[in-house]
């Protein structure tokens, strides 16, 4: 399971304990979020697909179910594109992936995006907001942009999101240089034409799960890969947002657990 953009490994946690009841569940986190500091490396797009590989052949050692969630899913698709053979079947939630997003982007938005285009300055501001804003409210910020009614998301669930980026502040400027690194990358991968000859040659069979309410990345850009690749499946889930695993876990398993690819039977393990 690959996490999004500033999200982390407990971007699974309501859904892992239920996989990981009939297979083995593995939630990482990549280079420059949760528990994975940059220690020199980038937080780019490439950099984190590569990450990602390394983890699937030199740790788990046999091809895999994977899943990935916004930027997550992108990275999954370069992965079942690129290395074939070690992807066993795919599932996309709510990926970042080129389509029709927001046409009239809100002054805030705006803003970001200016900042971002300005070397130093993106990271000076984001510094500042990091400190003055505090865990809890950094997390009830990020809860609000993905989740179509924030309230649904487990307490357990908030808590450990919260603990988490209380235990990164000690990271100081790195948090901000992974996070600007790798919305910059996205940014670029999400307006490169190559995207789609790499989700063209996946071979992996593939359903993809998007939220009915995504602000981000709305459901039309899921409808327009599926109509590209008619063989993958897609099914929206009413009412939920960017993260329906988070905000809607009953319907995103009823989901899941009704595709067939993902009943093959296998060995039950602890979720890690």
């Amino acid at each position: 399971m690959v996490h999004g953009l500033a999200g982390n490994a407990l971007n699974w946690m309501a859904v892992a304990p239920q996989i990981a009841r009939t297979h083995h569940a593995l939630a990482i986190d990549l280079a420059g979020f949760g528990q994975t500091p940059l220690f020199g490396r980038t937080a780019t797009v490439g950099a984190n697909a590569a990450l990602v590989h390394d983890f699937i052949e030199k740790v788990v050692a046999r091809p895999v179910s994977l899943m990935g969630n916004s930027m997550g899913g992108h990275i999954a698709i370069l992965e079942a594109s690129a290395h074939p053979d070690w992807v066993n079947s795919l599932v996309l939630v709510d990926p970042a992936i080129p389509g029709v997003h927001v046409r009239r982007p809100e002054p805030m938005m705006l803003g970001a995006m200016a900042a971002l285009s300005v070397p130093g300055l993106a990271q000076t501001l984001l510094d500042r907001q990091l400190r003055g804003l505090g865990p809890e409210a950094l997390v009830q910020r990020a809860l609000e942009l993905v989740c179509a009614e924030p309230s649904r998301v487990d307490q357990a669930v908030v808590d450990a999101h919260v603990n988490i980026t209380r235990e990164r502040e000690h990271l100081g400027p790195q948090n901000a240089r992974a996070f600007i690194q790798a919305t910059r990358s996205i940014g670029l991968r999400m307006a490169d034409p190559r995207f789609w000859a790499r989700a063209a040659s996946v071979k992996a069979p593939t359903l993809v799960i998007h939220g009915g309410l995504d602000r981000l990345i709305p459901p039309a850009a899921a409808r327009d890969l599926v109509r590209r690749r008619p063989g993958w499946q897609l099914e929206i889930i009413e009412g939920a947002g960017h993260v329906p695993m988070l905000e809607t876990p009953d319907l995103f398993m009823s989901v899941l657990e009704g595709w067939g690819p993902y009943r093959i039977p296998s060995q039950p393990a602890a979720a890690s």
